[in-house]
């Protein structure tokens, strides 16, 4: 009897990290955007940092994101059991969010003005030749950023994944939130603290007196690719967060979902799926553009409110 007891809840253990580990993979795909544009902003956050204070200040990030996902999942659980029928209004305000931050990125890249630019970096070189005292005020300044910034994106991440284990035990919630939360943070930082000292790797290799000359190559090569795979990462999340975003709005706004269904039928499964995601993006696009005009017009309003 014991031993058929303990056997059944060996395959009952199994089981439910089989679910776990299931519903988790779905629950990263469905976060790609936010992984993507997480790990892009963190890596950009800890530009400007001395070079040897790099992986420090990472690490303080980390773990300050850490704290943050503490807090964030034991609220997700509680929503989950007291209040389930949030999480869809939940859901969609995170994939308009999505959908609205990615679209300002997308404006602010071509319309801002190349002054902005200029400050940044002049910003950035003061920072770097201040005293000690100021450049640790600079540097706390950096983490206190990146772990508010961190806060957002986690908060998005879990939000997305709790919609999808929405249905499953309370015990299955907390293994998908606590996997996804472990995984994210491990995986962001992990690959944030890689590509803040590429450009180090790629020095080393390209300046080492005694290296030959393919070492050299592929340490310039590497110099020349830090900035580019920076630029490719944030690219990427940006598309992927229309992607996530939009298809959230289109799937929790029946007409929608049904007219982009209408728009699509009768093409074979491949065309379907891609035009289905295309036309899902595009929607997000659009509703990233309608909540950016809305903030602008709100703050004409009350700005001239204000005055008046």
């Amino acid at each position: 009897m014991a031993a058929s007891n303990l056997l059944a809840l060996i395959d009952d253990i199994a089981s439910l990290l089989d679910d776990v580990a299931g519903m988790t993979k779905v629950a990263a795909r469905k976060t790609a955007g936010v992984l993507g544009d997480d790990l892009a902003l963190n890596a950009e956050q800890v530009s400007g940092v001395k070079a040897d204070r790099e992986l420090p200040v990472v690490w303080a990030v980390a773990k300050g994101s850490f704290l943050n996902k503490a807090i964030l999942v034991p609220a997700a659980l509680a929503i989950s059991y007291f209040i389930p029928w949030l999480i869809v209004p939940l859901l969609m305000i995170g994939g308009l969010f999505l959908c609205f931050e990615g679209f300002e990125k997308v404006f602010h890249s071509l319309f801002h003005a190349a002054e902005e630019d200029q400050a940044h970096k002049a910003k950035l070189k003061q920072a770097l030749a201040s005293s000690p005292k100021e450049l640790i005020a600079f540097e706390k300044q950096k983490i206190k950023g990146a772990i508010r910034t961190d806060f957002i994106l986690s908060a998005e991440i879990i939000v997305l994944t709790l919609g999808t284990v929405a249905s499953a035990s309370l015990v299955t919630q907390l293994g998908v939130l606590v996997g996804m939360s472990l995984l994210v943070t491990v995986g962001v930082y992990g690959l944030v603290a890689g590509i803040v000292k590429l450009d180090d790797v790629g020095l080393y290799m390209a300046s080492k007196p005694d290296a030959a000359n393919i070492t050299k190559t592929i340490g310039r090569g590497i110099l020349k690719a830090a900035p580019l795979l920076m630029k490719g990462l944030s690219v990427l999340g940006t598309i992927a967060m229309f992607m996530v975003g939009g298809g959230i709005l289109v799937h929790g706004l029946p007409f929608l979902h049904h007219f982009i269904e209408s728009l699509i039928a009768g093409l074979d499964s491949i065309a379907m799926m891609s035009f289905g995601i295309l036309l899902e993006a595009l929607a997000g696009v659009i509703a990233g553009g309608v909540v950016l005009l809305l903030i602008n017009v709100g703050k004409k309003v009350l700005g001239n409110g204000t005055r008046a």
